[in-house]
Order: C-alpha cells, then structure tokens, then sequence
C-alpha cells in the first residue's frame, strides 16, 4: 500500500512559519458548537430544509456531517431534530435531476456520496434502519457507474456525460462501501471498497510526491489513462485517507500503514494553495476543503496510540480562533488569518476542523 507515501507527501499541504505565540486552549466541545450556532443563525434556511440554498448542494451535506459527528462525539441530541427535517426535505428528488428518484442520487456520484455518508452517521446517531437503508442505496447508485473498461476501472463521477473518473468520487466511495461493511457486516461490501481501493493505487492519481491529483485523463487516441496533474487539494488527500481509515477498522490488517512518516509541526498551517492568496481567491466548493482534510485527519489520529496529528490540529484551530474568526464566531477562509467575510462553505470547514479535535476524547 502506499498510504506512508500519501501521508509523507501531506507537508505539501502545509506552509511553515513563524510561531505564533500560544494562546490559553479553546475548549474545543465549546468552539465547535459556538461554530455550528453560527452556522445556523448565519446560513440555514428552514423553509428549504438546508443552508445557504443559493451554494453547491453537496456543501450542505458536509456542513450537515459536521453536525452529526458533533452529536456522536459529544452525546448531545441539541441538533437532531434539525437533521431529521434536513433529510426529509433533501431526500426528495432533485428538481434538476428527477431521473434519481431521491434519496440523494444526484448527477454526479460525489454529490451522492457526501450525504450517504452522512446517512451513516444518522444510522449511528439514531439507531434507524431507514437511514441505513438509504446509504445502501446510495452505495449501489453510485456502484453503478463503476466501468471495467476505461482506466481499468474506477467510478465515473459525471453521471449525465460519463467522461470523468476522478479523485474524490473514489476515494468517497472506499470511506462508504467499507463504512457499510462495518455496519451491516455484508462482505460485499468490503469487497467493493477492497477493490476500488486497489484500482485507486494502481490509478495513477498518487503523484510522486504521494499527493492526489484531481483525477484521470484519457489519451483519445490509444485510451491510456494518466494523472491530469490537477491541484492536489486538501479534501482529496483527506477523503481518501478517511476511506483507508475505514478499511482499516473492517479489516484490522496491515496496521503498518498507519505508521506515521510526517508527525506535522505546530507552526504549519494547512492551505489550499491553488486558491488561498490568489487573485481568484477560492470559490464555494474550494472553501470547504480543509474542514474535510481536517475531518479524516482526525479519524487517522483516533487511531494511533500516540495521536501523532492531535498537536498539529490543534494549532490549526487555535490558530483560527484567533485570527480567522469574527466576533458572530463565523470564520474566514485562510485559518492564519485575516478574516474575509463569511460564508457557508468557510463556516463548515471551521466547524468541521473544531469537531476533528473531539475525535477519541472523552466529551459526553
């Protein structure tokens, strides 16, 4: 496997600089609600059943796993009302995409696969079988753009063109299948993450440096497919370490791959620079992508006796309470600051980055 080699190519992901005088610790079960609050007081729109309805809507799916985890790591129900009403109102079929039929199959596999997984966290929380359910669904929609013959496998994200296997949609797709297997104990289940898994390694999507790159290109002409050399943005190195923790926890084999090779510094900052201290600056989606790094940063180091990644998280949050956050608790985009204004896609990230920290702890 070559999960040392992704987790040594993080110091990518990170800039090193001076270090920042420290600051009394932010109890972070506190942050993360004052984060979620302001979510919820700044964004959500009850009468659509999601936040902010004018942005991406797999973004509300994210905001809304944050939420769930803050509720499993905490034990408190204070958001589950809200949530069931979310899913009720997000499971009916997409106005752009009624082909679907609902409960979350979109036109594009990673729009699925961001609300099945938070399905699984509902499961979790409530003990309901028809979130269960619907995750299960999800699963086998999104199995069914996976092609043996182009690129030699791997999921197609683009449903409507079918041109595109990238990234995200499959790394997406190993964190679901294998979450399934955990929870209804199929095999087939596994199976599928095994193998997508093993085709996503073989892929050519891990540079070099042991970063995810966007995704494939296929050469027209003999229909190779190769890395694009697309950004290696935060949220690909975390989803996909987040599918290797889950198949870690099904298979509880080759433990050796959770050795850290890069224990992160407490004076490095996570940054997308393909957009942060550009012109363009980073657009909805971007901003929501180092809350997701952060998320599966944190399920890697629940896992590892030493919590190799704790100090280094809690910078990053540290860091942005105190330079990226406003007075409402809302957060900017860059977490070593200023703050820019804020936004959906920025306030989930923040909130996100606060609920990493209480993966493992001892919060109920």
């Amino acid at each position: 496997m070559r999960f040392l080699q992704i987790l040594a190519g993080l110091a990518g992901l990170v800039s090193l600089v001076n270090p920042i005088q420290a600051s009394t610790v932010v109890d972070p079960k506190i942050a993360a609600k004052a984060a979620i609050d302001s979510m919820n007081n700044a964004f959500y729109n009850p009468s659509e059943g999601r936040w902010s309805p004018d942005i991406a809507w797999w973004i509300s799916g994210t905001a809304l796993q944050a939420v769930l985890d803050y509720m499993q790591m905490t034990g408190s129900r204070d958001y589950l009302d809200q949530a069931r009403y979310i899913v009720d109102k997000q499971k009916a079929p997409l106005p752009g995409w009624p082909q679907g039929g609902g409960n979350f199959r979109a036109d594009s596999t990673d729009d699925t696969a961001w609300w099945a997984l938070a399905m699984l966290r509902m499961f979790d929380l409530t003990g309901d079988k028809q979130y269960l359910s619907i995750a299960m669904q999800d699963e086998q929609y999104i199995w069914n753009y996976w092609t043996d013959t182009e690129c030699g496998g791997g999921i197609y994200v683009d449903i409507r063109a079918m041109t595109y296997k990238n990234a995200i949609a499959n790394a997406l797709y190993i964190k679901l299948a294998a979450g399934l297997h955990l929870r209804t104990g199929d095999s087939h289940y596994l199976a599928r993450a095994l193998k997508s898994h093993q085709w996503f390694e073989e892929s050519g999507m891990i540079n070099a440096e042991g970063l995810v790159n966007d995704g494939l290109t296929q050469d027209k002409t003999n229909g190779v497919c190769f890395n694009n050399e697309g950004p290696t943005w935060s949220y690909l190195q975390g989803a996909l370490i987040g599918g290797l923790v889950e198949l870690f926890r099904t298979t509880l084999a080759n433990a050796v791959i959770f050795s850290p090779q890069l224990t992160p510094s407490s004076t490095w900052v996570l940054t997308d620079y393909a957009c942060e201290g550009t012109a363009a600056g980073c657009n909805f989606d971007q901003q929501s992508f180092k809350g997701i790094f952060a998320r599966n940063l944190g399920e890697l180091d629940a896992q590892l006796v030493a919590r190799p990644y704790r100090a280094y998280l809690e910078h990053n949050a540290d860091l942005a309470y105190q330079k990226a956050r406003n007075a409402d608790d809302t957060y900017g985009t860059s977490w070593a600051g200023p703050y820019d204004g804020s936004s959906l896609a920025k306030q989930q990230s923040a909130a996100s980055l606060w609920v990493a920290l209480l993966q493992g702890q001892d919060t109920v």
